[in-house]
């Protein structure tokens, strides 16, 4: 008897990374992102985004009566992708509805761990990386993302982040330290950073953290504010140019320089 073909639902892998990368570090709308889908001028993440889409249309008219198959598959494709971890945010812009989640739910295939976030059953939750899969707005900030970086010692029980000052989620508030900042030194210094777990979160980088800390310091341990400012000073890869630079952007550069100054050498 001859055996039974075995379908191939892969999508590109090349398509599948910048697709995740993508919708991983967009801060657009849906609703906007889907609007510049639809139009002939694209930016290079909406093409990322837009390559992902046709990709699953060639699949579907290619196999027109497996739309399940294909769909509970480029889930998982992209799941694998993603650290075993999915948002719906992440099907959204691929027309893909939630009904496949529940599908998969069902069949024990993923596992609800919060709203609107799944993981593969054998996935390790890293608390850090699925509180940012769902509020995709929250930068990890101040002692939280020193904590990241080796800087303190104090374990963060608490996330601190920040968000843009018309951000306003209670379910953040009641979870978090919240910085709110004007939209405009909002971006400041956001970098990738690895979790304790290993998965890329955004979080501020080192000169936006030590600016962060000594302009709320009336929020901080102010020991443990001399005690980063100092490891920071000592540290050979500290930028005082760019410290510099984001003290002037934030309105806090005599601030800083007063407390840095105590600890250069």
């Amino acid at each position: 008897m001859k055996k039974e073909e075995k379908i191939n639902y892969k999508i590109d892998s090349d398509i599948l990374k910048n697709y995740v990368e993508t919708i991983n570090s967009i801060r657009m709308p849906m609703r906007k992102i889907k609007n510049q889908l639809n139009k002939p001028t694209k930016s290079e993440q909406i093409n990322n985004i837009s390559d992902m889409v046709n990709a699953i249309k060639e699949l579907s008219i290619k196999y027109p009566n497996e739309q399940t198959k294909i769909y509970i598959d480029v889930i998982k494709q992209i799941m694998n992708i993603n650290n075993g971890i999915l948002s719906t945010r992440m099907i959204e812009p691929l027309n893909i509805s939630r009904q496949y989640l529940s599908i998969m739910k069902k069949n024990n295939d993923i596992e609800k761990v919060s709203r609107g976030i799944y993981i593969f059953p054998s996935t390790f939750e890293d608390s850090y990386f699925l509180f940012q899969q769902k509020y995709k707005k929250v930068i990890f900030s101040h002692m939280n993302a020193l904590y990241f970086y080796g800087m303190t010692e104090d374990f963060p029980y608490n996330y601190s982040v920040t968000v843009p000052e018309n951000y306003h989620v209670n379910t953040v508030n009641e979870k978090c330290n919240v910085f709110y900042v004007d939209d405009d030194i909002y971006d400041i210094g956001i970098v990738e950073v690895k979790t304790p777990s290993g998965n890329k979160v955004k979080a501020y980088d080192k000169e936006r953290c030590i600016c962060d800390i000594i302009r709320s310091q009336g929020r901080m341990d102010p020991e443990q504010v001399k005690k980063s400012v100092k490891q920071y000073m000592q540290s050979k890869d500290k930028n005082m140019a760019k410290l510099s630079d984001y003290a002037k952007k934030m309105g806090i550069s005599k601030k800083v320089m007063e407390m840095v100054g105590a600890y250069y050498e």
